[in-house]
């Protein structure tokens, strides 16, 4: 069954506040036409980003290029539950790429279909070895960031030249990808940052957290957040309520917020030498704990 590929969102959206927060893979974007092949009652089957594909309804010759693969052949007869989604490496606006790296499938996500048309995506480090082991083409993370800023996300712009001849540039962007991140919305997510957009906008600010000892303030607060606070505000809101129901999620988060604020943010600042503080991400980053120590009530 055909399952369509995620939209990737723009970096600083509402879309994606806040996937900065955790540890981020950063890979190239490349310029090409959205694609994935899965295997079905024994067929292969391939799709472009928004339907099915076959033989009179091609997409750039994808599918008839896909069906002569005989390492994709392979890995789907052996991984029927998984599909491979890719750039396949058409001519689109981008013309700098190498010569020998057109009419390629790059793998740039590989998932697990779930119930109501969900995808359970596999984190980078699970999927990339099982690509080199069958000799499929992917896209490596160029990055490995924990808690990255939006100005080390634009310094890897300039040093994005996967697939591009020497001499002709950088690539069309980078993608995002925090293997744990929801967005407030609920749903997994990825950024991306196209170079293009990038320099239309003269290297715009966008928040970066400020640093102390290699590590953001807010992270550093968010220690005095215990597991024993969390776990406490949740019993008290479980007993004065006969019970659990997911209803209570906000006033979970709101109150542990509020602990933390009135009980430990003087402690807190003494011991980081009382420093400028973003209480937005302050609050981010305590949602993230809870569901961290709690993850059964998400």
């Amino acid at each position: 069954m055909f399952h369509k590929y995620q939209h990737i969102e723009r970096f600083g959206t509402c879309e994606t506040e806040g996937i900065e927060f955790g540890t981020c893979y950063i890979f190239p974007k490349i310029d090409g036409t959205n694609s994935c092949v899965w295997l079905e009652d024994g067929k292969i089957k391939a799709g472009s980003r928004r339907k099915e594909l076959d033989e009179e309804n091609d997409n750039a010759n994808f599918y008839k290029e896909v069906l002569k693969d005989d390492n994709i052949r392979l890995f789907l007869n052996e991984h029927p539950d998984l599909i491979l989604y890719g750039e396949w490496l058409v001519p689109h606006s981008l013309k700098t790429y190498r010569e020998d790296a057109w009419r390629k499938f790059y793998v740039f996500d590989v998932a697990v279909p779930l119930e109501d048309d969900e995808l359970k995506y596999l984190p980078y480090d699970d999927y990339a070895p099982i690509m080199k082991d069958y000799n499929i083409d992917y896209i490596p993370a160029i990055r490995i960031l924990n808690n990255g800023t939006y100005e080390q996300f634009t310094r890897i712009l300039d040093d994005n030249n996967y697939l591009i001849k020497d001499g002709f540039g950088q690539g069309e962007g980078i993608v995002i990808k925090n293997y744990q991140y929801r967005n407030k919305f609920g749903r997994v997510t990825w950024a991306k940052i196209v170079t293009s957009e990038f320099k239309e906008k003269h290297h715009k600010e966008m928040g970066a957290p400020i640093q102390q000892g290699g590590k953001i303030v807010e992270e550093g607060i968010v220690e005095f957040c215990t597991e024993a606070m969390i776990k406490k505000v949740y019993e008290k809101i479980r007993v004065e309520n006969d019970g659990w129901s997911s209803k209570h999620i906000p006033q979970l988060l709101g109150i542990v917020y509020h602990d933390l604020i009135n009980e430990e943010i003087w402690t807190a600042l003494k011991k980081l030498k009382f420093p400028t503080v973003n209480f937005k991400t302050l609050q981010f980053l305590v949602n993230n704990k809870i569901k961290q120590i709690l993850p059964e009530l998400f």
